[in-house]
């Protein structure tokens, strides 16, 4: 593979989650009090002991440029974490950058990635942005959002650059196990020309044991790319820090790309993602546990829910039910459209599954006091039931 900047931006698609958001915002302009379970966002504080460190860091006058691939300290650690070493490590304005910048590194125009739906929803614009082909291969809830060892063999051409996979997932909250990598990188040990790119952002909150790629599948390294931050784990999604682990000269080549865009991170932000990984580790226990009690109860209410069908995410912070069945007795042609209507009437905000190439779906987070959570549930059972009462 090639590590050269290529390709035109093109039309991008992301107009049903726009128009949504702009809709929410102009009701909320109104004063109509809006539900909103659509953020991926964790409602905790960023810890005080963080943002203390990042005021000294300011008050000690670390506000200049750092180097492009972010402060020697913060790649050291990463590094440290990761088994590698620094020169393998670049820290990036949020993990999204990360993902921009291999692809914008790497593709060639009409150079294929494959992408498993349900997926993030910049996933395929950002391959699209780079000049490259989102391949989607559908991994239905009957076979738990992942993509299986022959889906992935029967997808990859000649053309195939890189497989991306997300775990803990968003929007499913699916989990590949230590068996399930291994198993899809037997089928890549066949094509020397595809690459992985694992984004591990929501790694500490899975409720399930949890395997990284470079452990499952450590033999791929020279072909790997791991992507991860401080913004789920620690509640730092406005800090913007984000890093990539993997080999050198992919690393140099994303450098590259970083250097023109946004050169390095915000050194004071930085500074912060120090003091959140080598501090009191408890509180990512201690924030799991809440969220899984929040996964529980909200799973257990979507399922009260007649022709709603809500699997127990293993992961992250959302809930991914099919309402197909709902769609159905409710004579309503599509989950954008229950999402609008839901949004308009109910005063509630999802996201259209069909946003994450996965028709007939709606994304919950759960990221939301149990208040909050209970008001839009409320809203949405309530809704439900009278459209299919007086249908």
């Amino acid at each position: 593979m090639g590590f050269r900047r290529a390709g035109r931006i093109e039309a991008l698609d992301v107009s049903e989650i726009v128009r949504l958001t702009e809709t929410a915002a102009q009701m909320r302009s109104a004063g109509i009090g809006i539900a909103a379970l659509s953020t991926g966002e964790p409602d905790f504080p960023t810890p005080d002991h963080v943002v203390a460190a990042a005021n000294q860091a300011a008050l000690a006058g670390r506000t200049r440029y750092t180097a492009t691939r972010g402060t020697p300290e913060l790649r050291d650690i990463v590094a440290t974490a990761c088994g590698g070493g620094s020169d393998e490590v670049i820290i990036s304005t949020g993990a999204k950058q990360v993902l921009a910048n291999a692809m914008l590194a790497t593709l060639d125009p009409g150079d294929e990635v494959i992408v498993p739906a349900p997926w993030w929803t910049s996933y395929p614009d950002i391959v699209t942005m780079a000049g490259g082909r989102p391949i989607t291969v559908p991994c239905p809830l009957e076979q738990g959002f992942k993509l299986t060892a022959d889906q992935l063999r029967a997808a990859i051409t000649d053309r195939t650059r890189w497989l991306i996979l997300n775990t803990p997932s968003n929007p499913s909250g699916a989990v590949y196990s230590a068996a399930e990598l291994a198993a899809l990188a037997d089928v890549l040990d066949d094509f020397p020309h595809v690459w992985v790119l694992a984004d591990e952002i929501y790694q500490h909150i899975s409720f399930v044991p949890f395997a990284s790629v470079r452990e499952a599948a450590g033999r791929l390294a020279e072909r790997m790319l791991v992507v991860n931050g401080v913004s789920k784990a620690y509640s730092m999604t406005g800090w913007r820090v984000g890093w990539g682990i993997g080999p050198k000269s992919l690393i140099d080549a994303m450098t590259a790309v970083q250097g023109q865009i946004t050169s390095g991170a915000s050194s004071v932000s930085q500074a912060a993602a120090v003091a959140a990984l080598t501090g009191d580790q408890t509180l990512l226990d201690e924030r799991r546990d809440v969220m899984r009690n929040r996964r529980d109860r909200v799973v257990a209410r979507l399922n009260a829910i007649a022709g709603v069908n809500c699997p127990v995410p293993e992961g992250a912070i959302y809930a991914f039910p099919n309402i197909e069945a709902a769609l159905d007795r409710l004579g309503i042609a599509s989950d954008a459209e229950l999402c609008q209507a839901l949004l308009e009437t109910a005063h509630v905000a999802v996201v259209p599954g069909r946003a994450f190439g996965s028709p007939g779906h709606l994304r919950l987070s759960f990221a939301y006091s149990d208040d909050d959570l209970d008001k839009g549930l409320t809203r949405l059972a309530r809704f439900i039931g009278e459209q299919a009462h007086a249908g």
